[in-house]
This record gives structure tokens, sequence and C-alpha cells, in this order.
């Protein structure tokens, strides 16, 4: 990949310098993170990329078209895909979700039991919109949670999007069996809602979901590696993944040699399941920071994307106050939530530089991104650590990006 002078766009190439050698310094050459790759841009032009540590445990180094399990960072793209079918109107923001999903007809909300007893009856409440979904104010949950008897009944049912789980019917089946966390509308609750987009944008399209990104977004890009599993010609470039273990260095968690990632999925998790290189993920970002397309190339409108990267909490709320989630991939304090992005309402809340109306969402494995439209600059990280909170790597990336920055543009 050929990088643009630094200065050219107004970067300070001693301060950027900065960032490799933090991220060397404190997370690889400590173990803690076995190796990250990051990349810098800004009018959709790379400045700056830093690749070091290691892809695999035998030793393997990590190189710049190493594949990465993304996870969560697979839900910008489900919702650009979700809004591909708005703009052609196949389906409507505020449609009821049973228009395409009729299984969750008589979804109701939470009101004892579960564990080693049944659920109570469940008490009636208001049709999920497709919003909801969107937004994560739709009720539903993770199993990852760890926090209620519903999300005990997402684990044992896999129902995080586990590729194990026997296609998409059977994963809305089993959801509509289990109750709401709330009342759609009602809070925000990092969730499964992703994973029922996926569905619904396969049942619109006719396609499944994989098909869908790989014909109407991934080839128009140019993103020739990201898809829901890994093939054999490429198997050589997978990752390994590590877990953090408190004291201890991190643990292998899905050496890539044996990676259930080398087999297509059974579930394509429009909430987790693809892998992606850093090039990929950064074609992605250069088509966002310019308004929806990218080299001739239109996915989404401008306008569409507006309305994507605004909040959508209730009243102008941040994360702060509407959250009922243990675990997501936000910091609360200045975050707001889009439509499929978390977004950033007050800098000064969020207590890093930045700008107001950046977007940004991350993955379970500790990967990133952002992309800031007033700067029109983007960032792309890159490594396998789960969980992704461990760590406050992504607030330190900010914070040396932006103060590499010579010029702003707000």
């Amino acid at each position: 990949m050929n990088l643009a002078a630094p200065h050219s766009l107004s970067f300070d190439c001693t301060r950027l310098d900065r960032i490799g050698a933090f991220l060397d310094e404190r997370y690889v050459s400590t173990g803690r993170l076995p190796g990250v790759d990051v990349l810098i841009a800004r009018d959709g032009e790379a400045v700056y990329r830093h690749t070091s540590g290691l892809a695999r445990a035998d030793g393997t180094a990590m190189t710049a078209d190493a594949i990465f399990r993304i996870a969560s960072m697979t839900k910008p793209l489900t919702a650009v895909a979700f809004m591909m079918l708005v703009e052609e109107g196949m389906v409507a923001l505020d449609d009821p979700v049973t228009k395409v999903v009729p299984e969750f007809a008589n979804l109701g909300v939470y009101t004892g039991g579960g564990g080693e007893m049944d659920f109570f009856p469940a008490k009636p409440a208001p049709a999920i919109r497709m919003v909801d979904l969107l937004t994560h104010m739709s009720g539903l949950t993770y199993g990852i949670q760890n926090r209620t008897n519903v999300d005990a009944a997402y684990r044992k049912g896999r129902l995080d999007g586990h590729a194990s789980l026997p296609g998409n019917d059977h994963f809305i089946a089993e959801l509509a069996k289990l109750p709401l966390e709330f009342e759609p509308g009602q809070g925000w609750n990092y969730s499964v809602g992703s994973d029922v987009l996926g569905v619904i944008v396969a049942r619109l399209s006719g396609m499944t979901l994989g098909e869908f990104f790989a014909t109407r977004i991934f080839a128009p890009l140019g993103m020739v590696d990201t898809a829901f599993h890994c093939p054999a010609n490429k198997a050589h470039r997978l990752t390994d993944a590590w877990a953090y273990r408190e004291g201890e260095a991190p643990q292998l968690f899905d050496p890539a040699a044996k990676s259930g990632t080398l087999r297509e999925p059974r579930f394509e998790s429009g909430g987790g399941g693809l892998l992606s290189t850093t090039a990929d993920y950064h074609r992605f970002c250069r088509m966002l920071v310019n308004g929806g397309g990218v080299d001739g190339v239109r996915i989404i409108s401008p306008k569409t994307l507006q309305l994507m990267t605004a909040n959508h909490l209730p009243g102008g709320a941040d994360l702060t106050q509407v959250s009922r989630s243990l675990f997501s991939e936000a910091h609360n304090a200045g975050a707001g939530f889009g439509l499929g992005f978390g977004m950033t309402i007050d800098p000064a809340r969020a207590l890093v530089p930045g700008s107001a109306g950046e977007f940004y969402w991350g993955g379970i494995f500790s990967t990133a991104f952002m992309v800031d439209p007033v700067e029109k600059l983007h960032m792309v990280f890159m490594t396998q650590l789960y969980p992704s909170f461990v760590y406050p790597i992504r607030r330190q990336l900010k914070t040396l990006i932006y103060s590499a920055l010579t010029t702003s543009r707000a």
C-alpha cells in the first residue's frame, strides 16, 4: 500500500511515529497484545501504517495482509446493507420487524422465571421496529452480557450469532421463544439486533447475507479478503486469536490452523461473523469518509449516511443515561448511538480529543475503526485479543492520532 506524504495532509511525521512506538513499547513487547496493525488516513489517503508483533503463536510475524476476526465490526456493514434496501423502498425504518420476521408476533417483556424453571408469561409489548434493531433499543440482548436469566437463555441456545446455528430460520425461531429484556424503545442494550437485521437483509434480497455483502458491497469497493470464512488458499494469512488472562500471558484461544473460521458457517452472523483485513476495512472507511461513495462507486447516499451517523438516542441522550448494557464497544460518556454506529456527541464529556459527529465501532477481539467526517480522517486498528474491554487502547490511539494533526478543519 502506498502512503501519502503526511505533511501534505497536515500530519506531523514525528508525532505519527509515536503511535507505533507506543504500541510496541506498551503492548507488543510486554506481551499484552500478540501483534498489531494500524492504518491512519485523511481524505481517503493512507498516511501512516504500523505492523508489528506476531500473527501466530508459532512465531509467524504479523503481516500487512493478515486476516482477522473483526467480530462486531461486522455490524456497520450489516447496517449499511439494510439501509441500501431502505433506499430502494423495500423496507422503512419505522416498519415493524414482523413485516419480515412474522415469528416475532408474540414477543413480550420478561416478567420472571428462567434459569432452572420456565419463563413466566411475558408482558405484552409494542412491536419492535426496524430502527430499534439498528439502535440496539429493541429489548433483545446478548448472552455475553452475563447479567440476567434472559442472557443465560441466549448462552444456552448459542444465540449470540454462533456459526454453528442451523441457519437463519432456526436462529429466529429460537429467539422468538424468549422474552425481551424491556419494551422496545425504552432502553439501550447491546444485542443480537444486528443478527436479526442480517436475516432481514437475506429475506428481503433473496440472497444469503454473504452473497449480498459480496455482490453489493465487497466487489464494488474491492474488499477482496472480507467474508464469513477464510478459504483454503488464504488460510496461511489467518491470525491466531488469544484470550486475556489476568496476571498471565494471553492464552491461545482460537489457533488459526484449527479455527472454525476456515469452514463455511451454518449461520452468517450479521452481528459478528466476518473476517477481514486492514486494507479491506480501509476501503470501507474510505467510502464512509467520502459520504457513501468512492472511486466512482456509490454504496449509499450522503443523506442516508448522515441519518445513520446522527444520534438516535431519546432526547439527544448519551449512553450513560440510557444504556442497560454491562458490555458494548463504546465508552459511554459523551457517546451517542446512530443506525449501526456509535458516535461522539461531546468530546469534552468523552475526555478524548475528537470531533462531534465522528462515528466508530469495534470488535470483541479488540479491533476498532473510527471515521471523523469533520477532519475527513479515519483509522483502522487490528489485533486479536479477547475481550476488547481489557485495555484502553482505542482511547489511547485516538489521543495519539489527533495529537499528530497540525491543521484542523473544524
